[in-house]
C-alpha cells in the first residue's frame, strides 16, 4: 500500500501545471486572432482604396477642384472649363501634384501629390463620364520597345527646341518654361503630347502618328536610363554650361599658372 501511494503522489501534477497551459492556450488563440483581424483588416482597406468609383471621384472633385472649374466642370473665373479635357489630362495634372493649383503663376509647378493613385484614377474617371476625352493608351504604346533612333530624331524635330535635345527641359518667355523629362514617366510623356498641357501643344495623330509617340517615348526612356559617357553632363545646357566651365575654370587655371610663374621669376 505504501509504494502504491507513493506511485500515485509521484504522478501527481503540479497546481500550477493546470494554469501555465491555460495561459499558453490564451496567448496562442490571442495571437492568431490578432493576426487574423490584420490580414482581415489590410484586406479590407485594400479593397475600399481599390473600390473607389467615379461617384467618389465626383465627392472629390466637388471638395477640391469645383472652386475653380465649377461643379459641373463650366469652369469659372479662376480655373478653364474641363470639358472635353478626358481622365488622361485629369489623371497627368493630378498625379504630378500641379494640380489643385496653390496660387495663381505663369505656370502651374509640380509639387507632391495631394491624394493616392486610385484617389486620382477616380477623379479622372468622373471628369470621363461627365465629359468624354483623351483617355489612357494601350500598354503597347508606352512599354520603351519602339525605335529609339527614330524616335530621338523626331524628338530634336518636334520637341528639342523647347525640351532641350537631351530633354533637360528650358525656359520660355514670361517666366514660363519646359520642364525636365529626366524622371517623367512613360504615362505623362504621352498625356502631355495629347493633352498639350500647359504652354504645350497637343500633337495629334495628324502631327505625330500613335507608331511616332511611341518611338519618341521609347528614346527618353533610353534615355534616362543611359550612362552619361562623355563624363559630366554639366546640366545638359550644351555650349551655355560648357562655356561657362570654361571660362571659369580654364582661363581661370591660366591666370593662376600666369600669376605663379611671374611671381616664381620674380
Amino acid at each position: 500500500m505504501a509504494r502504491e501511494n507513493k506511485r500515485r503522489s509521484n504522478g501527481r501534477r503540479s497546481p500550477w501545471a493546470a494554469a501555465a497551459l491555460i495561459g499558453i492556450g490564451l496567448l496562442l488563440t490571442g495571437g492568431a486572432y490578432a493576426g487574423a483581424s490584420a490580414a482581415m483588416a489590410s484586406t479590407t482597406d485594400t479593397q475600399v482604396k481599390s473600390a473607389l468609383t467615379a461617384e467618389d471621384g465626383k465627392k472629390l472633385f466637388q471638395a477640391n477642384c469645383a472652386t475653380c472649374h465649377g461643379l459641373d466642370l463650366q469652369g469659372t473665373e479662376s480655373g478653364p472649363s474641363l470639358y472635353g479635357v478626358g481622365e488622361l489630362a485629369v489623371e497627368f495634372q493630378v498625379s504630378t501634384g500641379r494640380m489643385p493649383l496653390q496660387a495663381q503663376a505663369p505656370q502651374a509647378p509640380q509639387k507632391p501629390v495631394q491624394f493616392t493613385e486610385d484617389q486620382v484614377r477616380a477623379i479622372a474617371s468622373f471628369v470621363q463620364e461627365t465629359s468624354p476625352g483623351p483617355t489612357y493608351p494601350e500598354d503597347k504604346i508606352i512599354d520603351g520597345q519602339g525605335d529609339v533612333a527614330r524616335g530621338a530624331e523626331l524628338f530634336r524635330i518636334n520637341c528639342a527646341m523647347c525640351h532641350n535635345v537631351a530633354g533637360a527641359g528650358g525656359a520660355l518667355t514670361e517666366g514660363k518654361y519646359a520642364p525636365a523629362l529626366t524622371t517623367t514617366s512613360a504615362l505623362h510623356m504621352y498625356a502631355a503630347m495629347v493633352t498639350g498641357p500647359q504652354n504645350m501643344p497637343v500633337f495629334s495623330d495628324m502631327n505625330l502618328s500613335t507608331e511616332d509617340k511611341r518611338d519618341i517615348i521609347s528614346s527618353l526612356l533610353f534615355q534616362q536610363q543611359e550612362v552619361s559617357v562623355g563624363g559630366f553632363t554639366l546640366g545638359s545646357l550644351g555650349p551655355v554650361s560648357e562655356g561657362l566651365f570654361i571660362w571659369i575654370f580654364g582661363i581661370g587655371t591660366l591666370i593662376a599658372i600666369t600669376v605663379w610663374i611671374t611671381a616664381k621669376s620674380n
